[in-house]
């Protein structure tokens, strides 16, 4: 027969169950330079590695 965990185990066994800070890339666009997550187009001037592949949605650029 199995025993029920208390809670002090329960949440000593979660204590390293930590969110991380998502990674994030500068835009390679000079004019944007905005935060981008890696690999992925840039959400406010559209581009990815040094091309426009979307179209911008930022307003800014």
């Amino acid at each position: 027969m199995q025993h029920r965990k208390s809670r002090s185990r329960t949440h000593h066994r979660r204590a390293h169950w930590k969110a991380t800070a998502p990674a994030l890339t500068t835009c390679a666009n000079p004019a944007c330079g905005k935060a981008t997550p890696p690999h992925h187009a840039c959400q406010h001037c559209g581009f990815y590695r040094g091309r426009r592949v979307l179209p911008p949605t930022g307003g800014d650029t």
